[in-house]
């Protein structure tokens, strides 16, 4: 196994899907080289949504983390906006001399920064909106597909207003080049923890009943009742649709978590899946036995 010392990198990156052990690894490298993680979780940045999003906190113990519980929701974050408190928090991380990690799953948060993409910030375009506003929501798909065949983030198709922002994000780069984001020069390794399929299920079976026991009916309906709508919770991953769908009345208990728990094994694979893609793609990850204790397997890479 080759070897990478600390000094030649300034980022560690640990991802993986869902339930793989992603923060226990980061936090133990973190203890290891003066480390404080970034989170990369589209979920974790809402105040609140705690059990559902895994944030698993205590986990953390002395580690300084980052982009976990920074907005509320409602707030629309975006991997835009993600990318720019990267920026901010990689920045100060390194103006203290410790060593930054990004740790998290979500595949596009991930890629923006490894592969440095390059967005455009743009303002709302009252004109442009006032048109969209008598097209169908089929010919507003249609359109932003034209503008963007390689769409990354779908869940714009299921919402008319984040298909609209969609549009004019869309519109506003295909006339504009001109990066909003000053993107810092990284020099990452990434390392990937990777589990036998059924084992993988295993876990996520077991940390859904755990966070079942643990409140996660009680944190939907608290957030409910805090006045985030039910369509909102739709947008704010599985655990939240399928359990508002349960408080709804639509799903019982059972029905929700039987189908709850299908639909994060299915997730897992999508994860899985944007992994491999980003490889085929010539981003280099260096995959760790998560049965066979992924913490010294990633030391040895990184010792000399």
């Amino acid at each position: 196994m080759s070897t990478i010392s600390p000094e030649q990198i300034n980022l560690v990156v640990v991802l993986g899907p869902t339930a793989s052990g992603k923060t226990a690894l980061g936090v133990k490298l973190a203890q290891r080289f003066a480390g404080e993680i970034i989170s990369a979780d589209s979920r974790q940045v809402y105040r609140g949504m705690d059990i559902g999003s895994g944030k698993d906190l205590e986990e953390y113990e002395q580690i300084p983390y980052h982009l976990i519980d920074i907005v509320d929701p409602g707030y629309e974050f975006n991997v835009f906006e993600f990318q720019k408190r990267f920026c901010d928090a990689f920045a100060e991380i390194q103006h203290r001399d410790h060593m930054p990690l990004l740790v998290g799953g979500t595949g596009l948060y991930l890629e923006s920064v490894l592969s440095q993409y390059q967005f455009t910030e743009v303002a709302i375009n009252t004109e442009l909106r006032e048109a969209l506003a008598t097209q169908s929501h089929e010919s507003l798909t249609a359109r932003l597909k034209a503008l963007n065949p390689k769409l990354h983030n779908t869940t714009d198709l299921l919402d008319r207003e984040r298909l609209v922002r969609a549009i004019e994000i869309a519109e506003a780069e295909r006339h504009s080049k001109q990066p909003s984001v000053a993107l810092p020069e990284i020099s990452p390794i990434i390392f990937g923890i990777k589990w036998e399929r059924a084992v993988l299920k295993k876990r996520i079976t077991e940390r859904l009943k755990q966070r079942m026991e643990h409140g996660l009916i009680e944190e939907v309906e608290r957030l409910h009742q805090q006045g985030v709508s039910w369509e909102s919770l739709h947008f704010y991953g599985l655990e939240y649709r399928f359990v508002a769908a349960y408080l709804k009345g639509e799903l019982n208990r059972n029905d929700m978590f039987q189908k709850l728990n299908s639909a994060i094994h299915t997730f897992s694979k999508q994860q899985e899946k944007w992994f491999r893609r980003m490889e085929r793609k010539g981003t280099t990850i260096h995959w760790l036995d998560g049965a066979s204790d992924p913490y010294t397997q990633a030391i040895e890479m990184l010792t000399p």
